[in-house]
């Protein structure tokens, strides 16, 4: 008498996943697609702690301009806000002269980040996708400038801007920033994997021109490193402190210059130069607010490889 085995399917012939050790037999949890990692209390305790450490600076520097010096330098000093906030913004916009200051700073700003991004783009596309003589001297000589400290070139570069006639000017701060080398570089890493050739082949084929490849296909592919760069670039020219200083006079500041003036005294109140410092805030606080869905996304598109 002969007996017949069942017949097994595809789902038991299917080897079991191995067990974790310690599991007791229970196979190991895999995230799969869509699924996300929950994080337990230590993550929200961490990501609290980090949070209050980089709003408080902002929020001391609310509570100090809103109080007098004497309350400032109190001991304990003051946790909430007063109600000298308003009289304080009135003082260091008219001791700084800010209103003028702030539109300096955005035209600076706005000019070196709107030609950082037109430049480094352009220069980043032709380093990464273009074939020339001399394409990897001159990418290593671009970095190579990186190394150079920036005080080294005040004493020429001030020499240049007085025999052009643009001391004091707003144009000795601009044109000596329009074009860093960090955005090359950047831009460049980034088309080189984003960007592929078969967009531009196929372009070409299509009769395009070398403007028209860069207007219809370089441009929307370096959006988000575009968004990410100009964000730090304009950051970095708002802040910046030590170039216009020595370029500018106190009749033409920038933001940080002004702000810098505010501070100069031989006992300058502090609750004033806080609250001229709150004002300087304001304006990066806004481009992040109306940006910032943007700069995020660009930060996670590079993040993420396709």
């Amino acid at each position: 008498m002969t007996t017949t085995s069942p017949i097994k399917t595809a789902a038991d012939l299917t080897p079991a996943p191995p067990s974790a050790p310690g599991s007791g037999g229970r196979a190991r949890l895999k995230l799969g697609a869509g699924q996300q990692l929950k994080g337990g209390p230590f993550t929200y305790a961490a990501l609290v702690v980090v949070g209050l450490g980089s709003i408080f600076p902002l929020y001391w520097t609310l509570v100090a301009a809103s109080h007098d010096q004497q309350r400032v330098l109190d001991s304990p000093p003051p946790l909430l806000p007063g109600g000298r906030l308003w009289s304080n913004l009135q003082a260091a916009w008219e001791q700084a002269n800010l209103g003028k200051a702030i539109v300096n700073s955005v035209v600076v700003a706005g000019c070196i980040t709107v030609a950082t991004l037109f430049f480094c783009t352009l220069a980043g596309y032709a380093f990464a996708k273009m074939r020339f003589r001399g394409r990897g001297f001159l990418m290593t000589a671009v970095i190579a400038t990186l190394t150079i400290p920036p005080q080294l070139s005040v004493v020429p570069l001030f020499m240049m801007m007085s025999d052009i006639g643009w001391g004091g000017k707003l144009e000795s701060v601009i044109f000596p920033t329009l074009v860093g080398a960090f955005g090359v570089f950047f831009m460049r890493q980034y088309l080189l994997e984003a960007l592929p050739y078969e967009l531009i082949e196929a372009a070409k084929v299509d009769g395009a021109t070398n403007f028209r490849i860069v207007w219809s296909v370089v441009l929307p592919v370096a959006r988000p490193a575009m968004m990410v760069l100009g964000m730090l670039t304009f950051v970095q020219a708002w802040n910046d402190f030590f170039w216009p200083f020595l370029a500018l006079n106190q009749q033409n500041p920038t933001i940080q210059v002004a702000l810098g003036q505010l501070s100069a005294s031989y006992t300058p109140d502090q609750s004033i130069v806080m609250a001229g410092a709150l004002i300087s805030t304001l304006p990066l606080l806004l481009v992040f607010v109306v940006f910032g869905k943007q700069i995020v996304g660009g930060i996670m598109s590079g993040a993420v490889k396709g």
